[in-house]
């Protein structure tokens, strides 16, 4: 049987410059991924009005029972937010940016119930197939 011998390999052992330049790369990308996200978060306009991404979520059915299962503190504060970006946009104005939610203030709180709520859903539907 014969092996294959990957023909970069030798570069990447003896001189390491093309594991270096490869790390390189990568680091630039992520940092390049980032800077886009942080721009592409502020350019949607949802967090000039203070509402997080998880804030305008469409609710169907699934979010719905997320919503649900929130726990009491994390759901008044949903509201106080949706509430105060609605009356913001009736009065056509934006909080000043401090106020403003910023992207590393951003926090996922309704992905875990949803993904949750998404599985048990699929569990159930398997089980009815049966």
């Amino acid at each position: 049987m014969v092996s294959y011998q990957n023909p970069l390999s030798h570069q990447l052992i003896d001189g390491g410059m093309l594991l270096k330049e490869w790390q390189t790369a990568l680091a630039t990308t992520g940092r390049l991924l980032v800077s886009f996200r942080k721009w592409y978060y502020n350019a949607a306009g949802f967090n000039k009005i203070g509402l997080m991404r998880d804030d305008t979520i469409h609710e169907d059915s699934d979010v719905k029972e997320a919503l649900r299962r929130l726990p009491e503190k994390v759901y008044n504060d949903r509201m106080f937010r949706l509430k105060r970006a609605l009356d913001l946009s009736m009065k056509q104005a934006v909080l000043p940016k401090e106020q403003r939610t910023q992207y590393e203030e951003d926090v996922h709180y309704l992905e875990p119930y949803l993904k949750e709520v998404i599985r048990e859903r699929k569990e159930v539907e398997e089980w009815s197939k049966k």
